[in-house]
């Protein structure tokens, strides 16, 4: 099945099989399960390119999509039958009209597969709000199939020095965060509070706000999370099942008066995320992860939003714009690999896991390991 790579007149050539492995939703709802199967491998469109996807990483919006419990369609309205929105590899075929891509460039998918490029949003380079976006792994054929095909415009360019380990989980956790973190408005030396900084896009997060100046606490609860948060820079670690008393323990930490920040992965914490701001003015508080339709609301006395002038708000995902400027910091050794690789046959428990909270930072699937 895998590709082979031959010099064709100076020119890289790859025979592309008729069929690839992917990973299938299989009982789309709360019940659901992925399945390896061989599926069709698709023919690019005149604007498109066909990529052959190296890797994958697994996100909890793979599970909602699958799982149906946003208040959106299902994947199956769409004829879709794989998720995944984190796809690293490399350009196999260009349609006709493509002229900026080439056979043997590395390529990206993020979880917008396109957007329309004619709406206000899309001109003011915030297309991670355009309202035609195509949803990569909803409506269009996600990164859980190796080959896929990608419009040639919105494919990411992934740089020389950034693996495919890397680059495919920057496709989404971490131009999501890089958005939320310059939507925030925070500053250097600010403290920045991450509840479920343990989890694949918080750890990118943290990693950010390193890089650029901030000051991060993660809370999340377990050895593993603990370790890997502190080994990306988070100043500190708090175990919301060790602690009698989470925002007391933040505003400790926080100079004694709170953070000037909370971004918020793990939806979850939105019930306790006003009080991470503590005593501090000014404080803003960036809805990031996404609850279940109808689950929960954020909110606090209105005095108490003019007293403090607290902000609430929120960031979807990044712009085209954010994930080359993500791979960039990846690019300076500012990004690391915050995943486990894992080969196809541990795709289908690698999703239940990542559905049940069982997972430190990424698992990244790569497609030529058994």
């Amino acid at each position: 099945m895998a590709a082979t790579n031959e010099s064709k007149n100076g020119e890289i050539h790859f025979e592309i099989p008729k069929t690839c492995k992917a990973g299938v939703v299989v009982n789309e709802g709360p019940d659901f399960r992925v399945e390896v199967q061989d599926v069709p491998v698709p023919e690019p469109g005149p604007d498109e390119v066909l990529l052959k996807l190296n890797a994958t990483g697994l996100c909890m919006s793979d599970i909602h999509f699958m799982m149906n419990d946003w208040a959106m369609p299902k994947m199956s309205t769409f004829g879709v039958q794989c998720a995944g929105h984190e796809g690293a590899g490399v350009v196999v075929k260009v349609g006709a009209n493509v002229k900026n891509w080439k056979v043997g460039d590395r390529g990206g998918v993020k979880p917008l597969w396109d957007v329309c490029g004619k709406c206000e949003m899309c001109w003011e380079g915030r297309e991670n709000y355009c309202q035609k976006g195509i949803h990569t792994g909803l409506v269009a054929t996600g990164t859980y199939q190796q080959y896929i095909t990608s419009p040639a415009k919105y494919t990411s360019p992934i740089p020389d020095g950034v693996s495919d380990y890397i680059a495919g989980p920057i496709m989404c956790s971490a131009s999501t965060m890089h958005r939320a973190l310059i939507d925030s408005g925070l500053k250097v030396t600010q403290w920045v509070v991450f509840p479920g900084g343990g989890g694949g896009v918080g750890i990118q997060g943290v990693q950010l706000a390193k890089a650029m100046g901030m000051r991060p606490i993660v809370i999340d609860t377990g050895d593993a999370k603990r370790k890997l948060s502190l080994e990306m820079g988070a100043e500190a670690f708090i175990d919301f099942k060790e602690v009698p008393n989470v925002a007391e323990e933040v505003k400790k930490v926080a100079g004694g008066v709170g953070a000037h920040g909370v971004i918020v992965t793990a939806y979850q914490a939105y019930k306790d995320a006003i009080s991470y701001i503590g005593d501090r003015i000014s404080g803003v508080v960036v809805c990031v992860g996404l609850p279940p339709k109808d689950l929960m609301t954020i909110g606090a006395d209105p005095s108490y939003f003019a007293f403090r002038n607290l902000k609430i708000m929120g960031s979807l995902i990044g712009t085209m714009q954010d994930t080359a400027m993500a791979l960039e910091y990846a690019q300076r050794g500012l990004l690391k690999q915050i995943c486990e690789v894992r080969g196809l046959s541990a795709f289908p428990e690698s999703v239940q896991q990542l559905r049940r909270g069982e997972i430190a930072g990424r698992v990244v699937i790569d497609f030529e390991k058994p």
